[in-house]
């Protein structure tokens, strides 16, 4: 049972592997993580019970497999609550920092939500008797699930397209997403994107840097114009940055950036705030733009509720096939039930 268990962990290593040198913007790269971590805690249960006698003589051998066992489960099984105790925490942080508004309350709320549905709701199941109730429950309760299950997988492919293995790459272009200006200066958070940009242009010195972005309301000036301006008195030379001014959306950034570009199947690395970088890979993908993404550091709190307006937005992007997903299992649990 060992060896088989460890067949499958090593197949799902090569699974893992392959989703993510061949393309990783997809939820399959962290669903793939998932389940290779499942696979590695099943063949270090195994290993443990098959050669408990020879691990009793050799300490040091058995307290490994034992630490790795308890962490690979911990994860797995502690990943709501950790969820559930950093959304709350930073939900407070983020409200002590930029006060109490709508949008300011989205980590919060999520925590509070999702700790309803794992303490409160399982007893309000246990009261229902008549068959729709039942069905009811069954149904909010497999979407939730659902819901939960896409979080995870957004959030662990999200955080894996962010590990790079190193920065020199040997791109083309260097596409800079921006983001809202105050009159003709940049934010903090768009200067954390267009120095990484400029960061990686060391790397990559062969390669033209893109600002990207429009004019919007309360803008003076094109968010590509303040971002060039901005790299310039950073030292990069003019002759190496390209704007692009007339995108107002991730999506037409994307667009309107590849038509810039002079190179049939360009090597493109895009630049946006790490919790942003996921979702922006997504529309690339969409868009046939083959790329990597890299994120620009910006603070927890305000990452985190970021973070769940950007799996907001996944979700309308990819709403269609989600909902059927959950209503064909509704139909099935209704059939069931009635």
């Amino acid at each position: 049972m060992c060896l088989l268990a460890f067949f499958v962990f090593f197949v799902s290593i090569c699974v893992f592997a392959g989703i993510m040198l061949h393309d990783s913007r997809t939820l399959r790269s962290g669903a793939s993580f998932l389940f290779m971590m499942m696979c590695l805690a099943v063949f270090l249960f195994f290993t443990l019970s098959e050669y408990a006698e020879w691990l009793a003589v050799h300490d040091l051998v058995i307290g490994i497999l034992v630490i790795m066992l308890i962490m690979t489960v911990g994860c797995i099984i502690a990943f709501p609550a950790v969820l559930i105790l950093v959304f709350f925490v930073e939900g407070i942080r983020v409200i002590r920092h930029e006060g109490i508004k709508p949008a300011n309350l989205l980590s919060m709320l999520f925590s509070i939500l999702l700790c309803t549905y794992l303490a409160v709701w399982p007893v309000i199941g246990n009261l229902g008797k008549n068959r729709l109730g039942t069905a009811l429950y069954k149904m909010i309760s497999f979407s939730a699930v659902y819901i939960l299950s896409l979080l995870a997988m957004y959030s662990l492919s999200a955080v894996l397209n962010l590990f790079h293995l190193k920065k020199k790459r040997n791109v083309d272009y260097i596409v800079v997403l921006g983001a809202g200006i105050i009159g003709e200066k940049v934010t903090p958070l768009l200067a954390a994107r267009i120095e990484k940009g400029i960061e990686l242009l060391r790397y990559n010195p062969n390669a033209v840097l893109i600002m990207s972005g429009g004019q919007g309301p309360g803008e003076d000036i094109p968010e590509s114009q303040a971002m060039a301006a901005y790299a310039a008195s950073q030292g990069v030379d003019t002759e190496k940055i390209i704007m692009e001014q007339k995108s107002v959306s991730t999506q037409e950034n994307l667009c309107f950036t590849r038509e810039l570009m002079n190179k049939r199947k360009p090597q493109i690395i895009i630049v946006t705030t790490a919790y942003h970088v996921f979702r922006a890979l997504i529309l690339a993908k969409q868009q046939g733009i083959r790329c990597v993404g890299f994120g620009a550091k910006t603070k927890l709190y305000f990452t985190l509720n970021a973070f769940i307006r950007e799996f907001v937005g996944y979700l309308k992007l990819t709403w269609k096939k989600h909902a059927f997903a959950i209503g064909i299992v509704a139909v099935i649990i209704i059939k069931c039930n009635l």
